[in-house]
């Protein structure tokens, strides 16, 4: 009878699992930004979501150019399921290739809802058209910024050497790169010490080479742009004289030698491999673009040759705006494709990434796996706290925490019904993520995150239209063809001007300008009509 119970149950359990696996779908999935410990959900976060959601997605990343990526596919209607195409939305919205999810996000996405509380607005594609084509996934809700990045690195080594130096200018932070320099020339496997490496393979050419130039000269990331905070009227960034002096600082580099010479050759892979070998002692770069070389440096136990993040300036007196608020940028996101089969499977997918348990899985895991409850905290077990810390690639890997960011979220600093933060990046455990030569360097700088040494957002007046690179540009708009031409013109005389003679840079930026001048002035006045809708669609400007 016992024997007769257990294989009914059996075969209960079978038909449940087969009804589960029946529902389930496999979708097609495209984004821009790269990600190069995505499992294919086979990993612990991914197989549960499968479980909860019924959806298996079939992931592809950027490699090279993502805009190429999505004009390819826009062109030929071969668009997948769901598509996160970053700054070429507008090639899919003209290529009427997406669903608007306004419906659908009203019937099936309450958590979106929730998290997006009233700014709903700041979700549609644009005044004119006011769909909601993408489910914002690039910003969060409320974040809170307690260790933001800033570019201008420095060995840890180097400055423990040099007695934690003061860095607050570039003269400062050239300093730290010389002095190392000239006292070890080359690295202990005998290779030549390299003081300063920039990247410019494709577009990661603006990360390193030209974005730079608005952080050291109190400007901020409005993307190719530099939009009056007065007039709301916009340039190229590069007209700004401040900018013009950044360049000629690394002309200077370039010239004393403390320039690595691949900088304007070497391929991603290479720059990362370099970075990784522990041979460059100052970088110019986001975390974000050199996290695969950090987690290297890491898991080889080179602490000293890891980084340390200053907000470096041209001179004294100008403020760094890395945390210059923007509030909620909407603009880039993930949205559905009208090739998809199953849009209401979809959405409720991404809103079930947006729920609590949702946000709480794919920031931290599966409870009792993963992490556990101590005292009403939730913190992770040793086995993965250990591996978080010595080898982050890994632990993505295995668990899949980070590789789930796919819909609309909370951002740092904001606590869930239990008290507990969303993410894993709040104050306890930043610092447990610190190295030891990290804590030391802090110590010395008496303070306890790399952030606390950048200037604080109240020092900063909101900027109203958030971020100009997060405006959508319409397929039809000649602004479209403004990426390409601008850049052909900064890929030729940028890398020449650093390169030059010291007597010839006045003249080769000048020319720079002269060329932009007569080729870029009509985007000008099509990127201030795109900033100024924004301002109207959000009601910062009467219609």
């Amino acid at each position: 009878m016992k024997r007769t119970a257990r294989i009914t149950l059996g075969l209960i359990s079978l038909a449940l699992s087969s009804a589960a696996f029946a529902q389930s779908i496999n979708a097609s999935a495209f984004f821009a930004d790269p990600n190069p410990n995505w499992m294919n959900m086979q990993d612990d976060v991914g197989k549960v979501i499968l479980q909860k959601t019924g959806v298996n997605l079939k992931a592809e990343y950027a490699i090279g150019d993502p805009d190429q990526k999505v004009n390819l596919l826009a062109a030929s209607g071969q668009v997948p399921d769901l598509i996160a195409p970053k700054g070429a939305a507008g090639v899919l919205i003209d290529a009427d290739a997406m669903l608007d999810l306004t419906d659908l996000i009203n019937k099936y996405a309450p958590n979106i809802k929730k998290v997006i509380g009233k700014q709903l607005n700041r979700m549609k594609f644009s005044n004119k058209n006011q769909g909601i084509f993408f489910i914002p996934n690039n910003d969060t809700i409320g974040q809170i910024y307690f260790d933001n990045d800033a570019w201008f690195k420095l060995q840890l080594g180097a400055l423990k050497e040099q007695k934690y130096p003061k860095v607050k200018t570039l003269k400062d932070y050239e300093k730290v790169i010389a002095d190392y320099v000239k006292k070890h020339p080359k690295t202990s496997d005998g290779k030549p010490t390299i003081g300063l490496s920039l990247l410019a393979d494709d577009w990661r050419f603006v990360i390193s080479v030209t974005n730079p130039a608005f952080w050291a000269t109190g400007g901020w990331d409005d993307g190719e742009w530099y939009i009056d905070p007065k007039t709301f009227k916009a340039v190229p960034h590069h007209f700004r004289p401040e900018e013009k002096e950044y360049f000629r600082w690394l002309n200077h580099m370039n010239d004393i030698g403390l320039l690595d010479k691949e900088s304007f050759t070497q391929k991603y892979d290479q720059y990362l491999a370099k970075i990784a070998s522990g041979r460059v002692v100052g970088l110019i770069d986001a975390n974000w673009e050199i996290g695969d070389a950090l987690n290297s440096l890491k898991a080889a136990g080179k602490f000293d040759q890891m980084y340390g993040r200053f907000p470096a300036v041209m001179k004294s007196g100008m403020k760094a705006a890395y945390n210059a608020p923007t509030g909620f940028r909407g603009g880039y996101g993930i949205g559905i494709s009208k090739n998809a089969k199953d849009p209401v499977k979809l959405i409720k997918f991404l809103d079930f990434l947006s729920s609590d348990e949702g946000q709480v899985l794919i920031n931290w895991g599966i409870e009792g796996k993963h992490y556990k409850v101590v005292n009403g905290k939730r913190e992770f077990l040793p086995k993965y706290e250990e591996l978080r810390k010595k080898d982050p690639a890994a632990f993505q890997r295995e668990t899949g925490i980070g590789s789930y960011g796919m819909s609309l979220r909370y951002g740092d600093g904001v606590k869930d019904k239990t008290g507990n933060f969303y993410t894993t990046n709040f104050p306890d455990q930043i610092l447990t993520n610190y190295t030891d030569a990290e804590n030391a360097a802090l110590k010395a700088y008496k303070v306890k995150f790399w952030g606390d040494l950048l200037p604080k957002a109240s020092q900063f007046k909101p900027i109203p239209w958030a971020a100009a690179w997060s405006i959508p540009v319409p397929q039809d708009s000649a602004l479209s063809e403004f990426w390409t031409k601008e850049q052909d013109i900064t890929r030729k005389y940028i890398p020449k001007a650093i390169l030059a003679d010291p007597k010839d840079f006045d003249k080769i930026y000048d020319e720079m300008l002269d060329v932009m001048d007569k080729q870029l002035g009509k985007y000008s006045e099509l990127q201030t009509q795109l900033v100024q809708d924004r301002l109207k669609l959000w009601g910062v400007l009467k219609k």
